[in-house]
């Protein structure tokens, strides 16, 4: 009998033990998972929670309210490609070598888009470097699992999402925007195969990435995953669908609608309010598919273990492509060297992490080293060179001010013009290779930068320019050359019908949408809003 009582009791040590280190591991937090959403050309001023008035966007505002918002967010570039590229590699521009949204003419070529400039722009990367270590290949060498959907345009075959650390990729290839088939299904994407007619492509990319969330944590024994949910949404072409038109369109109009939506730029018209109800309606579709992501990651229990970011690639469209938006009171927007073409919105929640709003800059290099850390993955600062952990903040901390720095030798068909760009703390310096010129600006008290301080801080000018030249130099920057070729009556006279026509063009067409007898698109008017 006393033999029994023994091994009962050790057989209760036993599972008592077994039962404490099981509590232990439970309570051992799990490696997070990452989710990354990148909307496409979207504004500072695009969402509701960051003070658009006409947009609507309840999903993207709940994650702004458990996280935090970063009032003062950059991208890496004010056009696509350099920026997406800056975000992967964690590097500024001039240093990873893709200037410019990949496909744009460079060099003598440069010609045969009929600017007539003073300057040919450099030849420049095509794509994404092989050498670099990609933000995804570094999770995936420490067990992530890896996802990317939607809009790549970072190198066509050979230089796709698969070919830079994600296992699987949806729809991913060189296009920069939904230009085979529009937003609704089909789309004639090789990567992506069609839905039923008039399925909606922003919510089939949350599908997608909602369908690969499921399956890993369905597995027995699931790796921790990164899923890089990047939107074709809010590029040109705009669609949407009637519904949504209507309900902006009549949003618009009892607000007040605006006599004028436009007025003149250096070279293209500038939009100057936020009141298109077809671009609005695309912003709710790619909000709606946001909607869904965040109910599922809450129906599976994983966002007490998943970091949620939400962010945009350049600035809002006001000029060029399809004229979409307002990023007024700042000045520009894609393609331009001003605040507009940077700013983004920057939201990113962590479990644990202070929720609220920081005025601490980010940049979109900041993300790689940041999920590195979050992980407690040992930092890579040989690859992410320009980028700094934001987990400091997160967690209510400060941070010292540093520099940023932007390179964009290239003309933006929107208007922007060939430039270098410092940014330490509140003061933004610009330097401009037409003529040679710089442009200071204080941010603290100017945001729109609507004067500059060249005269009244002569030494400022001086220090940041020898920065810039210098960080360029150490990069081997590439630079724009004089075109021997250039006809400065035949540059006067492409602006002078760009103002004589398109201006007019652009507000019939503003009318026409707001019209309430508006008839758009047939192929997509109508499609389905949410399937």
């Amino acid at each position: 009998m006393r033999n029994i009582i023994q091994i009962l009791g050790v057989l209760l040590l036993c599972l008592a033990t077994v039962s404490i280190q099981a509590q232990k591991k439970k309570q051992t937090p799990e490696q997070p998972n990452f989710v990354f959403i990148l909307a496409d050309d979207f504004g500072w001023k695009d969402l509701h929670c960051t003070g658009s008035e006409f947009y609507e966007t309840p999903n993207i505002d709940r994650l702004a309210k458990r996280g935090m918002i970063f009032e003062n967010g950059y991208a890496g570039s004010q056009v696509c490609s350099p920026a997406r590229a800056s975000i992967l590699t964690g590097k500024f521009t001039a240093r990873h070598g893709v200037t410019n949204w990949i496909g744009e003419a460079s060099g003598e070529n440069w010609r045969n888009v009929g600017r007539h400039t003073k300057l040919l722009p450099p030849a420049y990367k095509m794509a994404l470097p092989a050498e670099d270590i990609t933000m995804a290949e570094a999770l995936r060498s420490n067990g992530y699992k890896t996802f990317f959907a939607g809009k790549w345009h970072l190198g066509d075959k050979g230089s796709y999402p698969e070919d830079h650390g994600f296992d699987i990729n949806k729809g991913g290839y060189e296009a920069g925007a939904p230009y085979g088939g529009g937003y609704f299904s089909p789309y004639n994407n090789p990567k992506l195969t069609d839905g039923k007619p008039g399925e909606n492509l922003s919510m089939r990319l949350a599908k997608e990435t909602v369908s690969f969330i499921e399956t890993e944590t369905a597995k027995k024994k699931h790796q921790p995953f990164l899923a890089y949910l990047s939107f074709y949404a809010v590029h040109a072409p705009l669609e949407t669908t009637q519904e949504n038109w209507q309900h902006f369109r009549d949003k618009a109009d009892s607000m007040g609608i605006a006599d004028k939506g436009f007025e003149m730029g250096k070279t293209f018209p500038i939009r100057m309010q936020q009141d298109n109800p077809v671009y609005a309606g695309l912003i709710k579709q790619m909000d709606d598919a946001v909607g869904v992501l965040l109910d599922k990651l809450e129906a599976l229990g994983l966002m007490e273990n998943t970091v949620v970011v939400f962010t945009g690639d350049n600035g809002g469209v006001c000029s060029g492509d399809d004229y979409s938006s307002s990023n007024s009171p700042l000045r520009g927007g894609k393609g331009m060297q001003w605040e507009g073409g940077f700013r983004v919105p920057v939201i990113m929640y962590a479990p644990g992490c202070k929720p609220g709003v920081s005025a601490t800059p980010a940049i979109g290099t900041d993300f790689y080293p940041t999920f590195l850390d979050i992980a407690k993955i040992p930092l890579m600062p040989q690859q992410h060179m320009d980028g700094r952990s934001l987990l400091p903040v997160l967690k209510g901390e400060s941070m010292a001010d540093r520099y940023f720095y932007w390179h964009y030798p290239h003309y933006g068909n929107q208007g922007g013009e060939p430039s270098s760009v410092v940014q330490y703390g509140k003061w933004k310096l610009i330097h401009y290779y037409e003529d040679g010129r710089n442009e200071l600006y204080n941010l603290e008290i100017d945001p729109t930068e609507s004067e500059t301080l060249n005269a009244q801080y002569p030494d400022k000018v001086k220090e940041l320019s020898e920065n810039l030249k210098t960080w360029l130099v150490s990069v081997n920057a590439k630079y724009p050359q004089p075109d021997m070729k250039y006809d400065p009556l035949k540059e006067a006279q492409f602006k002078a019908q760009v103002k004589k026509v398109l201006l007019s063009q652009l507000e019939a067409k503003r009318k026409q949408e707001l019209n309430k007898n508006y008839v758009p698109n047939k192929d997509w008017w109508g499609s389905a809003t949410t399937d």
